[in-house]
């Protein structure tokens, strides 16, 4: 079940949840999440994701097709059920001529996607029903829990009492051995044993029936032994017992322990969100998970994800799936995915899953139209109140393009055309821009080119790019694209590991399709520049292996120094290194910016020491 449960205010009104919670009897609002997406020819539709407690799917599904039917509500075209294990999604698509806000509307009121749920706090006290509130409901449930864990200590109590006393019995015969041997020799019958053990070692009855009941492979060393410990744990947990018994203190400790044991076990997240509004208010992303912060974290092999805290991320040197990138979002934002073939896709972060490491959640085909062929290259997020700037796009062959933000579409899981891609090309990197930014270009042979955005006019979503950089030859490429922050560290690396950090401000601003600057002299035994990035000299990269496994490193661990300083290894040892890339953290774009440089290490840890 989930939903949204909504807490009207009113003047001169209780908060609906307030007052059911102060008197033990209430009403709210719950309602389906539902947002709008976007398809082409500006056509919209609904997309349903979680109904109300209770809702059932096929009897609103059903109640929607009569309503269409009975023109109770105009302007739906389609109506089908993409539910599968991932998750309801119910679709339902309008013609261009309906506000899709108005017809989610009447769906609201006419439909069980919106009902009143009743709350009465109703428990037995004492046997007799009583309306409680929730701090009194909470004292009763406190006092029942202190109260059976009395009544479980006195039992255990009891019980280890019994067996401490019955152990003590058998260590009284196995330190006088022979004499109990030959007393029970001695012995008419059993009843006779008994007595004699009694008045001879002065032992109660339970102790000389169990000496009696004694198997012989008690005699041995080791189960002696075992007996010894036996007792030792039964007096430790008797003095435990009595004590918390004693002291109301301890117990009120150990109903805190069970119950944190408790959540840690079953508890999982709240599947509704609760939230203010107004009767007539019509639920939209925004109202989802207002104001959250998450990290949404995308892998090389196509699982999505996002956690709610970035010390919950987990990357182990050796994870089961490589990241593509790590980027800070909000639940109201939007997530787009590109393909190498110019493709894309959005999607919003509060659909995705929680994770808390890589390589875990879902596959982008299983939350997009994308199918597994797609090879994902590229995402960032866009805040949903982000109207004005553009997106800025590089393709390993130096291909760009810039596109004005209000020409992508919204939130949509069919893939659109973003650029015109080549055939022997494939779209690298997408970032957000505000329209005055300088791009930087790292090619694979060493060279880096710095322009202005500006440089590279506005195009519509088919249309192809522009050059931006003139390549060595036929086997020369992009292997990193950025937009340049005010100051900080150019950082570059070779396929072998080697790596140098140079200061921005010695890179010149050029004119589009240059052949740029010197930014690397590739030494021997390196190949090509593998990536490049440009940050602050305290901000983490994580370099990815060919071997699978991932390194953090900071840009000021590398050699410092100008444009002709050599590269130096980054890794200890003789063992061969094969670099195949790196990435660095992306902070969020608060308001109309350029994509942000790679985070300090104070905001983010990728890996343990």
């Amino acid at each position: 079940t989930g939903g949204l449960i909504y807490r009207f205010r009113e003047e001169g009104e209780f908060d609906a949840l307030l007052n059911a919670y102060s008197t033990g009897r209430g009403q709210v609002v719950v309602r389906a999440k539902a947002h709008v997406e976007q398809m082409e020819r500006n056509k919209s539709r609904l997309v349903i994701t979680e109904l109300p407690y209770q809702a059932n799917k096929t009897n609103l599904i059903a109640r929607i097709a009569d309503l269409h039917r009975d023109g109770k509500i105009d302007g739906l075209t389609d109506l089908r059920d993409e539910s599968d294990r991932n998750g309801m999604r119910i679709i339902i698509e309008t013609t261009r001529t309906v506000e899709p806000e108005a017809v989610l509307a009447e769906l609201f009121r006419l439909t069980p996607m919106q009902s009143a749920f009743s709350i009465i706090m109703v428990a037995l006290v004492n046997g007799e029903p009583r309306v409680l509130t929730l701090k009194q409901a909470l004292r009763h449930y406190v006092d029942h829990r202190l109260e059976i864990t009395r009544r479980r200590s006195d039992f255990d109590l009891r019980k280890a009492r019994e067996r401490a006393h019955v152990l003590q019995g058998l260590l009284v015969a196995l330190d006088n051995l022979d004499e109990v041997i030959a007393l029970i020799r001695r012995s008419r019958n059993v009843d006779t044993a008994r007595t004699n053990l009694q008045k001879q070692f002065k032992l109660t009855e339970i102790q000389a029936q169990a000496i009696l009941d004694m198997q012989l492979r008690r005699l041995a060393a080791l189960e002696r032994k075992k007996i010894e410990e036996e007792y030792a744990e039964k007096l430790r947990i008797i003095k435990y017992l009595e004590e918390l018994l004693a002291k109301p203190e301890l117990m009120r400790k150990a109903v805190r322990k069970e119950l944190v044991e408790m959540r840690e076990k079953y508890a999982d997240g709240r599947r509704s969100q609760i939230i203010e509004g107004t009767e007539s208010k019509t639920i939209t992303a925004n109202d989802l998970l207002p104001d959250q912060k998450v990290w949404v974290l995308v892998g090389e092999k196509g699982k999505i994800a996002r956690t709610g805290s970035p010390e919950m991320i987990n990357i182990p040197q050796k994870p089961d799936e490589l990241p593509l990138t790590i980027v800070e979002a909000n639940t109201q934002d939007i997530l787009y995915l590109f393909t190498a073939d110019g493709q894309a896709v959005s999607l919003p972060v509060y659909q995705l899953p929680q994770a808390q490491a890589m390589g875990q959640g879902s596959h982008w085909a299983d939350l997009t139209g994308l199918t597994r062929r797609n090879h994902l290259v590229a995402a960032l997020v866009k805040p949903n109140n982000l109207h004005d700037g553009y997106l800025f796009l590089t393709t390993l062959g130096g291909v760009v393009k810039r596109v004005r933000l209000e020409d992508l579409p919204g939130i949509t899981s069919t893939p659109f055309a973003v650029i015109n891609v080549g055939d022997a090309d494939a779209l690298g990197w997408a970032r957000l821009t505000r329209g005055e930014e300088e791009v930087i270009l790292f090619t694979a042979a060493g060279q880096l080119i710095r322009f202005g955005e500006e440089t590279v006019r506005p195009m519509g979503l088919p249309a192809g790019g522009v050059m931006g950089v003139k390549l060595a030859d036929e086997a020369d490429g992009i292997v990193g694209m950025e937009i340049a922050p005010p100051d900080g560290y150019v950082w570059s690396v070779t396929d072998n590991g080697l790596a140098k950090a140079t200061a921005l401000d010695q890179y010149p601003t050029q004119g589009r399709y240059g052949q740029g600057v010197v930014n690397l002299k590739l030494p021997a035994g390196a190949g090509e520049v593998v990536a490049g990035l440009v940050g602050p000299g305290d901000s983490y990269v994580l370099l990815k292996l060919s071997t699978g496994a991932a390194h953090r490193f900071k840009i000021e661990e590398a050699v410092i120094g100008s444009r002709a300083i050599k590269p130096r290894t980054l890794f200890d040892g003789k063992t061969p290194i094969r670099v195949t890339g790196a990435i660095a953290l992306r902070a969020r774009p608060t308001a109309v910016e350029a994509d942000p440089a790679p985070l300090k290490p104070k905001q983010m840890t990728l890996l343990g020491d």
